[in-house]
This record gives structure tokens, sequence and C-alpha cells, in this order.
């Protein structure tokens, strides 16, 4: 999950402080959740997938063989 994420983000030419700063997140909690010190919190997840346009499924790997964009 954590590398789709990564890659999402990197696809819209955001750095994590952009995507803090849009989501209402701090950037050393993006950064946190992606090298997998913590886990991201739902609602972490919900704001991700509504900033970006793309669905949980897709993050989560469900179902198996789905692929980003659609």
């Amino acid at each position: 999950m954590i590398q789709r994420m990564i890659d999402v983000r990197m696809d819209h030419d955001e750095t994590q402080r952009v995507l803090a700063a849009a989501i209402g997140y701090h950037q050393v909690q993006i950064a946190r959740y992606e090298t997998g010190k913590n886990t991201p919190p739902i609602d972490y997840l919900v704001k991700f997938c509504q900033h970006y346009h793309v669905s949980a499924d897709y993050l989560l790997g469900l179902p198996e063989g789905l692929d980003w964009p659609r």
C-alpha cells in the first residue's frame, strides 16, 4: 500500500509538503507513513484518495490485478 501511495503522489509531481498542506497534515507525519514508521489512519487514507481521485481499493491492492489509472 505504501509504495502505491508514494507512486501516486510522485505521479502527480507533488512533494510531501504540498500533499500535507492540501489535506491538512504535517509533512513529518506523511514522511513517517511513507517510511513505514507509522501506519496511516483511515482518515488520512480517505483524504489521500479524495485529493488524488484514486480508489482505496487500488491503494490496498484490491481486487487483485487492478491497475491504475483505470
